[in-house]
């Protein structure tokens, strides 16, 4: 669980990345599951967007997402949402939260 002062400097740090991959009209499967958490494993922060075809809301995706993949929901603006999981790999780890 993050504190709000390490969900405000993820937030911070979220701010300069593009979203890396998108929900559409599919919605949520194993597949997207998976692509989620490898690239977690890999990037620890990432940011995805929900498209307007999508039965799911931006918060309702990220929810599931974070639920299915054993992460934190930074935030959520618009149709855009960041989550975060620490690397299981001590060589992945990138991001040092206080």
């Amino acid at each position: 669980m993050l504190t709000s002062k390490q969900r405000a400097a993820l937030r911070a740090m979220a701010n300069g990345i593009d979203p890396i991959m998108q929900v559409g009209k599919g919605g949520i499967s194993e597949n997207l599951i998976k692509t989620v958490s490898d690239a977690l494993e890999a990037k620890e922060l990432i940011k995805m967007k929900v498209l307007d075809n999508s039965a799911e809301s931006a918060k309702s995706a990220a929810e599931e997402l974070a639920a299915a993949t054993e992460s934190d929901v930074v935030c959520v603006v618009g149709t855009k949402f960041v989550l975060y999981r620490q690397s299981s790999k001590e060589k992945n780890r990138k991001i040092v939260l206080d």
